[in-house]
């Protein structure tokens, strides 16, 4: 959240004129907005400069009325302006809004938030976005959330998280920002001064953590514990996995370890999202263990698992097992 407040101030706070938070993730738009409001509110004069608007409520006047006062006694004064897609279809209220927008007042932070509406084709989203300071906002994908919550424990708490509890805090809520934000805090009394955030903490918390979260999961197969893997699927997919979702996990993390076989580190972290690029050194150790030919060969057997999945009346389990069992025999063979 850091890294894109200080996009949105170019590198200067505060700033002033006109930002755009826009997105699906309503919880990350919020926290963005409130680290804007209070950069530039002052406040001892916040009850004077600080309005809240949202634009299915404003009407055309009050918007202009709004944008048009300069600030009390500060330096600037802020508004806060949700639901900027209310605007889109009324001709005049997009005109007070542009009107501001391209050439913002001394004084004035407009922070506002809004969501495209799903296959709208309306240039006026567009027209925000080059107008004004922007950044989109996109829910985290479930791969994302343990890094996520590594950088913000840093970054709430001053100190670092175990990928291991990361990845088990995630699996037990899921991209819920919101939600995780709180594990959070509540950690916030289990750990020492300067002591990691481990699964033992976060156990301790009262979180309750799945048995077997799906990277642990992956990680086995990743270290070629075939064994293991078979043995603690039915775990894993007791609490909801389904074979579509786990071949498609498998796929992306062999896919990662052949990366990592061929190109090399660097190559992998270029190639990752950013909250995924910690796991470029943490696979070193897996993909060393596992040749271009039985990489090749795990992948092929994973796509033939996949159209199995969608078209064949058998068990989820039973195809990844048989996938699991073929790793196996291959390795078996190896040695032999």
């Amino acid at each position: 959240m850091r890294e894109a407040v200080e996009r949105l101030l170019g590198g200067a706070d505060p700033v002033g004129g006109a930002f755009y938070l826009h997105g699906d993730d309503e919880w990350m738009k919020g926290e963005v907005a409130r680290r804007l409001v209070d950069l530039h509110l002052d406040p001892a004069t916040s009850d004077f400069n600080l309005d809240r608007l949202r634009g299915g409520d404003v009407d055309v006047e009050q918007l202009a009325s709004v944008l048009g006062t300069p600030p009390m006694m500060a330096e600037y004064r802020v508004v806060l302006l949700t639901e900027v897609e209310a605007f889109s279809n009324s001709k005049r209220a997009r005109k007070v809004l542009f009107d501001v927008v391209d050439a913002p007042p001394p004084g004035l932070a407009l922070v506002m938030l809004g969501t495209k509406p799903s296959g709208s084709r309306a240039k006026y989203y567009g027209q925000l976005e080059k107008a004004a300071r922007s950044a989109r906002f996109d829910p985290l994908s479930d791969d994302d959330v343990p890094g996520w919550l590594m950088e913000r424990a840093r970054e709430r708490l001053g100190v670092d998280m175990d990928p291991d509890a990361a990845r088990a805090l995630g699996h037990a809520v899921g991209p819920n920002l919101g939600m995780l934000v709180q594990e959070l805090d509540k950690l916030a009394g289990f750990v020492e001064a300067g002591s990691p955030i481990t699964r033992a903490a976060v156990e301790a918390a009262g979180t309750f953590l799945p048995v077997q979260d799906r990277w642990a999961w992956f990680d086995l197969v990743g270290e070629r514990r075939f064994d293991a893997a078979l043995e603690t699927l039915p775990v894993l997919m007791s609490q909801g996995e389904s074979g579509v979702g786990l071949v498609i996990g498998l796929s992306n993390h062999l896919l990662r370890l052949a990366v990592l076989r061929l190109a090399g580190p660097a190559a992998l972290e270029r190639a990752l999202p950013p909250h995924q690029r910690w796991l470029a050194n943490r696979l070193k150790g897996q993909a060393r263990t596992w040749s271009p030919a039985s990489l090749r060969a795990s992948i092929a057997g994973l796509r033939r698992a996949d159209r199995l999945l969608k078209s064949a009346p058998l068990d989820d389990r039973a195809i990844v097992e048989e996938w699991l069992l073929a790793r196996l025999a291959e390795g078996l063979g190896r040695a032999a």
